[in-house]
């Protein structure tokens, strides 16, 4: 395999960087150099400019408004836009139900539904999980009984991220008490407006809003919002997890992370000189830096495999992008604690979510601590480390 972007490719980084350059607005380049917390409003408005270029789903079938590129294009778009930084599509929207709508759901649920996904006209969120059902998802106790032209759910999800700022939900429910945990679930899309429905936040350990309760109580959903076969929403899950993890490494996003601490540690002293000049600080960074690089060869890697079985589902071994992604995230974060030092200690919560607020120290020091509290949470979501080992062992290695 060569590890080489072609001319061709080469080219094309240029004109996504270039684009990402002029494209983003200077508030939401600001908010996300310093990573602070962006709104729906930022969202919104990202994804529109995205959509009026044609990329606001890359990776979709270009029927349904995506852009046709290959696997290679679309590793270097998400390298590019992590580094810019600019805020990646929706996640639950592009990489989640965009895709499991375009492979399984009606004609008419494709028509209706996926142009107003890629605009966040439907913002969707993902009701998975569940008190007691997390990385053992299959285990869910949420229930839909078939009344007529309607099904009746019952039941909570937990950890349901943005579920505040989304007017449609996408869920797996137990159709069939009967059968076996993976079997008898189902796949349906809900409307958050539908009576019977209660959104609860969840503050969450960096002071945030972003991930909530949902209760639904006698919740009438038209059978028509099924997607796909009744009882086959496991295999659906299967398959949209799958796409979820082959992003998940976020090698782009970790790097600018590296870079950054580098670039302040010339700026902290420590004793007689920088933090730069620190032999066992350096040390630190230079094994991150090797190890980041052996990632995004291994993603690399990843993106050959499944263009040569041509491109046609998830790679198992993209759950080891997910474990070794996730950790690499988590140590960069704990990297640039380490130049905040007593700078990143005070909680500047205002400051955080996005306001003006004068700060402690650096500004870049003020989202540190938070940061890092909320990165302890890539190793659980999208599958935890443990879930991502068990894959790999008999999915990879065949043991």
């Amino acid at each position: 395999m060569e590890l080489r972007f072609t001319p061709e490719e080469a080219a094309f980084r240029d004109e996504v960087r270039e684009f990402f350059r002029q494209a983003v607005p200077v508030s939401l380049r600001r908010k996300m150099l310093l990573e602070q917390r962006i709104d729906r409003e930022d969202l919104l408005q990202w994804h529109r400019i995205l959509d009026a270029k044609g990329w606001a789903a890359p990776a979709w079938d270009q029927a349904w408004g995506g852009t046709g590129w290959d696997a290679v294009k679309l590793y270097i778009f998400k390298e590019e836009m992590q580094q810019a930084p600019a805020p990646e599509p929706l996640a639950q929207n592009i990489n989640l139900v965009g895709p499991v709508l375009i492979a399984f759901g009606s004609e008419a649920q494709k028509k209706y539904f996926l142009p107003r996904i890629r605009s966040l006209e439907c913002w969707f969120a993902q009701g998975f999980s569940e008190p007691g059902a997390g990385s053992d998802l299959a285990s869910l106790k949420t229930s839909a009984v078939r009344d007529g032209d309607d099904y009746v759910v019952n039941g909570q999800k937990v950890w349901t991220t943005r579920a505040h700022y989304a007017n449609w939900m996408f869920a797996l429910v137990r159709t069939d008490k009967a059968a076996s945990k993976h079997r008898g679930i189902s796949y349906l899309l809900i409307d958050m407006k539908t009576p019977g429905i209660t959104v609860r936040p969840i503050i969450t350990i960096d002071g945030y809003h972003t991930t909530n309760e949902v209760f639904l109580d006698n919740v009438r959903v038209p059978a028509e919002n099924l997607v796909g076969q009744e009882n086959k929403g496991w295999d659906y899950a299967k398959f949209l997890l799958g796409h979820e993890r082959l992003g998940i490494a976020k090698v782009g996003l970790s790097k600018s992370r590296v870079a950054q601490a580098k670039t302040m540690a010339r700026r902290i002293f420590v004793g007689d000189g920088p933090l730069a000049d620190d032999a066992r600080f350096m040390e630190k960074v230079a094994a991150l830096e090797i190890e980041l690089k052996a990632l995004e060869i291994t993603n690399m890697r990843v993106v050959d495999s499944f263009i040569k079985q041509g491109g046609t589902a998830p790679d198992p071994k993209a759950s080891i992008l997910k474990l070794k992604g996730a950790e690499l995230q988590q140590r960069a974060l704990e990297l640039l604690m380490d130049v905040a030092g007593p700078l990143g200690l005070p909680m500047q919560t205002d400051f955080v979510l996005g306001g003006n607020e004068e700060t402690v120290g650096p500004e870049w020091a003020a989202t540190a601590m938070p940061n890092y509290f909320f990165g302890r949470s890539v190793s659980i979501f999208g599958g935890t480390s443990e879930v991502q080992r068990n894959v790999i062992a008999k999915r990879v290695l065949g043991l």
